[in-house]
């Protein structure tokens, strides 16, 4: 299994704090089936400030520990990038790091609100040759309220990631609802774990995928799980109309086919 979203490195963000917190976070990834963690420590968010450079550097030393201790676990340079004014300027700077180098940049949009300049930004990264992947939607309380606006986002080229604690209920009912209705309606094309703690908030990616084939069908497990290889490999994401509306019946066909018959970005 490969996560696209962790905080795994050790005292950068509010995940890992240290050395031991990356090591027992490495050991429960290797034993959940995780071969491939992109870190994406927060940037620009208003706490903390996480340059390309500085986090590829503490990876480089990460991965270095990891594998002195034994551990197979590849990691991945990333960030979770705020959406914030000065994006695209730091960007051309090269303070920006892509998803392990590949052509995909996680965006975390606030906890309230869609900003309003979200479609045009999206809109310039594609030009750029950037495809940007929403962080946790389902907890953006605008996309859960209006999910048209977020249908918007992915029209306009974003892609999507849910977060295993939500679909899992350990965030509560209204994100867990969230989560499965935006998986259900064809908005989600991603699923990773947001992981911070080794215990307090762990990958739970292996469960979360078993409970996805018990509720959506194994085809929809195996979607979810060959995205997160196409993005680690760089390659487009897999349209998931016909596969999504297998799983949930003909009651969400149009909408599906409507999101995703024409990607392939």
């Amino acid at each position: 299994m490969i996560d696209i979203h962790t905080h795994i490195l050790p005292g950068i963000d509010d995940g890992a704090r240290h050395e031991e917190h990356l090591l027992e976070l490495a050991a429960a990834a290797v034993q959940e089936g995780i071969t491939d963690i992109i870190a994406t420590p927060h940037h620009a968010n208003g706490v903390y400030w996480n340059p390309g450079a500085e986090v590829t550097a503490l990876l480089e030393r990460s991965q270095q520990l990891l594998t002195e201790r034994g551990f197979s676990l590849r990691l991945h340079a990333g960030q979770e990038i705020r959406v914030h004014a000065e994006l695209l300027d730091n960007l051309e700077s090269g303070e920006l790091l892509t998803l392990a180098g590949t052509s995909y940049m996680l965006l975390e949009m606030p906890t309230e609100e869609i900003p309003a300049e979200m479609s045009e930004l999206i809109y310039e990264l594609t030009l750029l040759g950037i495809r940007p992947v929403i962080a946790h939607p389902e907890r953006n309380m605008t996309a859960l309220r209006e999910p048209h606006l977020l249908e918007e986002l992915i029209q306009a080229g974003a892609w999507t990631q849910v977060t295993t604690h939500s679909l899992l209920g350990l965030y509560g009912k209204t994100f867990e609802k969230g989560a499965w209705s935006m998986m259900r309606n064809g908005l989600i094309h991603l699923v990773s774990s947001d992981a911070h703690h080794p215990r307090r908030r762990g990958f739970r990616l292996a469960e979360s995928y078993s409970l996805i084939a018990s509720r959506m069908g194994g085809q929809a497990r195996l979607y979810f799980e060959a995205n997160a290889a196409r993005l680690l490999s760089n390659e487009p994401l897999e349209p998931s109309g016909e596969l999504l509306a297998q799983a949930q019946g003909a009651g969400t066909r149009g909408l599906l086919r409507g999101l995703f018959g024409r990607r392939g970005r």
